[in-house]
């Protein structure tokens, strides 16, 4: 399989289905080799625009949701940004493919180490820890942006926290029915929010 043409060939197609917005988000999204992130089982599959399984109950976000999150929190180079939730890496890799530094969280042991594998064999320098995503990060706060790769009933309080003001947070938000959410932290420390949209993720771990 040739997959740097079809990888191609699915940018186009969210160009074409309008899913893209922002050229460095389209630039992201053709540097970024998805068909390293999914298991052998799934190579064939890789650049079709659909979650795929990754392991722990746990998958890859389809591509078109991964460029309109990454559209909404519109990183710029010298950005700081969080991520809750690594899975297999494919989104911390689109997001530092614009970013200036990437930090994830990761609830489960086995995602963060094989992630962390992955990432590195490829040249991202991305830093994992493992631990519950509702505490962020703390020690390298604040950050310029944060986003989820899970839902949550509501954005974490302490994620909100470690964000600077005027900084945006993107989130799927709710239990069964879920909504993209994009908020910006106010110098009050209270959000502005968008709704984007229904959406359908797994749920955030821990506590």
């Amino acid at each position: 399989m040739d997959h740097e043409r079809a990888r191609e060939r699915l940018v186009a197609h969210l160009d074409e289905q309008g899913r893209i917005e922002r050229e460095a988000t389209r630039e992201a999204l053709l540097a970024v080799p998805r068909h390293e992130f999914v298991p052998a089982s799934q190579q064939t599959n890789a650049y079709d625009d659909r979650p795929l399984p990754i392991g722990e109950d746990q998958t890859i976000s389809a591509p078109h949701m991964v460029a309109i999150m990454t559209d909404l929190l519109a990183p710029n180079p010298d950005d700081s940004i969080l991520e809750i939730g690594t899975g297999c890496g494919y989104h911390a890799a689109v997001t530092a493919a614009i970013a200036g530094t990437v930090r994830s969280v990761e609830y489960h042991e086995a995602l963060a180490e094989s992630a962390r594998e992955r990432l590195s064999k490829l040249d991202y320098d991305i830093a994992i820890r493992v631990g519950d995503g509702h505490d962020g990060w703390p020690e390298h706060a604040p950050y310029d942006g944060a986003y989820l790769t899970c839902a949550a009933p509501d954005i974490p309080e302490t994620v909100i926290e470690q964000v600077r003001p005027g900084g945006n947070i993107v989130a799927p938000v709710g239990r069964q029915q879920q909504t993209l959410v994009r908020a910006r932290r106010r110098a009050d420390g209270g959000l502005d929010r968008e709704t984007h949209g229904g959406v359908r993720f797994v749920p955030m771990q821990g506590e």
